[in-house]
């Protein structure tokens, strides 16, 4: 085996994946797919054919493919779809007088390859390399042809997490131990943003808590000097758009996340005046998940989605991009149309362990990706500086 790489939905980032697909680079595919047959892992083989094998891992269906290194990052290609974006690119390839299928991209006239791998197949088309994340409806081609195709931020921007929990409200580990693996990742700087009263988390941060808290984390910093530790909190926003901590409280806060987490019995109307209300507070810096999204079934509110992009601008408020599997809110379609409007975004992970701190902003990322957003599009790609200096903007009104 030379390399091994997820296609289809997974690779292209959907919040839900409907199919489970890799390509494996080998000259030995008979032998690669006999271990994968005998491997104690797979429940069943579902199908076999030379070059193919679908597999029920776990319950899960999996179909693997083998192809030749020549033409298995052509396959790649094929296999991470989507279709619009297939279509798309067939449609660029018939113009020059090619032909685009699973082993790359031929000439019409005598059948000549003139590409075989992913980058080879782009640059033959004229175009440059398309992300997997961005391959969804055919407009990216078009983006690429005009060279307006943007540059996705990516993991390596992100400096720090703006959002996370630990045992002082719902989540499990302490702040040393969130501190410790954020410094692992990599991270200039951290928020721990605990819930405040209201949340309806199984534990939540009390008035005392507050300044407890506080003191934890100052000792966090003296343990940790090479990454700063925002001291925040995760305010909920009342029904008449007032915050669930009073402002002397929340001025103690280095920022000040506000969410709505109601499930139902509200119209978008109620919801709308909420969030204006608490945008409008100078010590709110980020609204979380805003449609408060659970689950990449479930669209979350039914927001006037212009009006709160605007209600952003206007306030000098950041969205979030929040990567728990539970929210995934903003999702890819409202982040494209958030810096459209010229929004800032926050990508966190909202993680209450310490492994699912990276596991959740790589899947924040993805969301983020898909929706087009780049590097200057985001809160948390900056420097401490300044995003103090950020912070500090609104807050000085």
């Amino acid at each position: 085996m030379i390399w091994a790489e997820r296609a289809g939905s997974l690779r292209r980032g959907q919040d839900l994946v409907n199919d489970l697909v890799f390509v494996i680079a080998t000259d030995a595919a008979t032998v690669v797919l006999d271990a994968l047959e005998a491997s104690a892992q797979v429940g069943r083989v579902l199908h076999r054919e030379t070059d193919r094998i679908d597999l029920r891992l776990e319950g899960v269906e999996v179909a693997v493919h083998c192809r030749a290194p020549q033409t298995a990052s052509a396959l790649l290609l094929y296999l991470t779809g989507s279709r619009k974006h297939l279509d798309r690119l067939k449609q660029v390839a018939m113009e020059r007088r090619c032909l685009l299928d699973d082993e790359g991209l031929r000439r019409v006239d005598d059948g000549r390859l003139l590409a075989s791998t992913e980058d080879g197949i782009y640059a033959a088309l004229g175009l440059p390399f398309i992300p997997p994340e961005l391959r969804n409806e055919g407009d990216e081609v078009d983006a690429a042809r005009a060279g307006r195709l943007p540059t996705l931020v990516s993991r390596a921007d992100i400096r720090g997490d703006l959002h996370m929990h630990t045992h002082w409200s719902d989540g499990r580990d302490s702040v040393d131990a969130m501190v410790s693996q954020a410094l692992a990742l990599g991270y200039e700087y951290m928020a721990i943003t605990d819930h405040s009263p209201s949340s309806a988390a199984s534990r939540n941060l009390s008035l005392d808590d507050g300044d407890r808290q506080a003191d934890a984390i100052v000792s966090a910093r003296q343990r940790y000097p090479p990454i700063a530790i925002l001291h925040g909190v995760e305010v909920d926003i009342l029904p008449d758009g007032s915050l669930d901590f009073p402002d002397w409280l929340l001025q103690r806060f280095d920022i000040v996340l506000a969410s709505l987490h109601d499930r139902a019995g509200h119209s978008p109307a109620t919801l709308m005046r909420r969030y204006e209300a608490a945008m409008k507070h100078p010590l709110v810096s980020i609204i979380t998940h805003p449609m408060n999204r659970s689950g990449p079934e479930r669209p979350g509110y039914d927001l006037d989605v212009d009006r709160l992009f605007e209600l952003a601008m206007e306030t000098g408020t950041v969205l979030e991009v929040d990567g728990a599997p539970s929210h995934l809110d903003l999702d890819a379609v409202l982040a494209r149309r958030a810096v459209a409007a010229g929004v800032t975004l926050s990508i966190d992970s909202d993680a209450h362990r310490t492994e699912l701190l990276d596991r959740h902003m790589k899947l924040g990322l993805l969301t983020a990706r898909r929706g087009w957003v780049t590097p200057s599009d985001v809160l948390n790609i900056r420097s401490h500086a300044e995003l103090l200096a950020f912070l500090a903007r609104k807050r000085a009104g």
